[in-house]
């Protein structure tokens, strides 16, 4: 692995782009299943086909940014013939409601003829990019436009490229798969930036604590911090840290997302799940601040938790948690813009489609035949309602404090 000096960063952003601080993250994954079978998942959890009503039950709680995907395999069917049809029509009514979208250009799925190490995949990522901006400026001229080229290229590379969970379907070439995807990534950041150099980037890759077992010896503990370490590789190539013959550079890097869940804190070679219900058990948990602030020390760049959501009965707990974490990162001065429910609707498991996760805001309640109906779970609704205000409190001090500060 080719690596270069550090480059100091940078923060050029001041201020958040988001519409609102709160956001909500519809699942948008067509990715191929580990079955070989595609699957749609905004179709699935009928947000497509409810889009004006999703978004409006969004407007009670405040929230007015989410996070969309335009479907890779659906906008190209035949190599570099685009089909915006639909992503217009949703960018019509997120205009006429006052959402705005932040997209992810491909969430898992890629046309069918291509894969990660497909000779030419890079070469038609770069060319679906461009596209995609020159399309939206058509009709957008003076949107602040924020992208995700790839979501989640850690996790991608993993799920393809070593478990066979996805295209293309591999074991032990999860290096390999991750370097293609940030190949592709990084020409897509230069193929949009051509066409409108205003364009912000905003990774979305897991955050996680990898531990070594109770008791380890020298070798477990390196190779726990080794794996630990892993999370980077990603967004350290994008802005050029490591390989930089990919042409990555701090200024493809404007937001961190980070995506945090219930299970991303393990022990490395078991994989046993380190338990948030009773994280003080435990000396090896982290505190979701931390982590973040970790994050943001690395890179000195915003921070959006980009993705966080728990299934069933614990849903209400877990926002207040995630919640009390996130307020004391914005008490240590990081400049933190947003949480994104994730999902906001439930949604089925990828490779059992007849298995939901109980994980939305709204549950999906579907009768043979009928499109999902949206079903409140009051009280996640109750607990998210305590947590908006819990942060308005938070930012409101945070802000007075600022104005308050005296100037050296």
């Amino acid at each position: 692995m080719t690596k270069k000096a550090a480059i100091p960063f940078t923060n050029t952003l001041q201020e958040s782009p988001f519409h609102s601080f709160w956001m909500a993250g519809f699942e948008c994954t067509d990715k191929l299943n580990a079955f070989g079978n595609r699957v749609d998942f905004l179709l699935l959890t009928g947000h497509l086909q409810q889009l004006q009503q999703d978004y409006q039950n969004l407007l009670a709680f405040g929230i007015r940014t989410v996070r969309e995907g335009i479907r890779w395999s659906q906008v190209e069917k035949r190599p570099y013939e685009y089909d915006w049809s639909t992503v217009r029509q949703m960018l019509r009514q997120g205009k006429a409601l006052g959402i705005q979208q932040v997209w992810d250009l491909c969430h898992f799925g890629f046309p069918d003829d291509l894969t990660p190490l497909h000779p030419m995949f890079a070469r038609r990522f770069a060319a679906m990019c461009r596209a995609f901006v020159t399309f939206y400026r058509s009709s957008y001229p003076d949107d602040i436009l924020v992208m995700t080229p790839i979501n989640e290229v850690s996790f991608l590379s993993w799920l393809g490229g070593d478990v066979r969970g996805t295209s293309p379907y591999c074991m032990g070439q999860g290096w390999e798969v991750k370097y293609a995807l940030m190949r592709a990534y990084i020409e897509g950041v230069a193929a949009m930036r051509e066409v409108d150099p205003s364009v912000l980037i905003m990774t979305t890759e897991p955050l996680v604590n990898v531990v070594a077992p109770l008791d380890a010896n020298l070798e477990q503990l390196a190779e726990a911090q080794r794996a630990h370490e892993l999370q980077y590789q990603a967004v350290d190539i994008l802005c050029g840290r490591i390989c930089p013959e990919l042409g990555g550079s701090p200024d493809y890097l404007d937001i961190i997302g980070a995506n945090y869940y219930y299970d991303n804190q393990w022990e490395v070679g078991t994989n046993a799940t380190l338990s948030w219900v009773k994280e003080h058990a435990d000396e090896r948990w982290r505190g979701l601040r931390d982590l973040l602030s970790e994050v943001y020390h690395r890179y000195g760049k915003p921070l959006v938790l980009a993705e966080t959501s728990h299934p069933g009965i614990d849903r209400p707990h877990w926002v207040r948690f995630v919640t009390e974490e996130c307020a004391a990162v914005v008490q240590e001065g990081i400049q933190f813009w947003g949480i994104c429910l994730y999902p906001i609707i439930d949604r089925p498991d990828w490779d059992r489609l007849d298995c939901w996760h109980r994980a939305g805001l709204w549950d999906a309640e579907q009768e043979p035949g009928d499109k999902p109906q949206r079903i409140l779970c009051e009280p996640y609704a109750e607990a998210l309602r305590k947590a908006q205000e819990i942060m308005r409190r938070t930012t409101l001090s945070e802000s007075l404090s600022l104005r308050q500060a005296p100037v050296t």
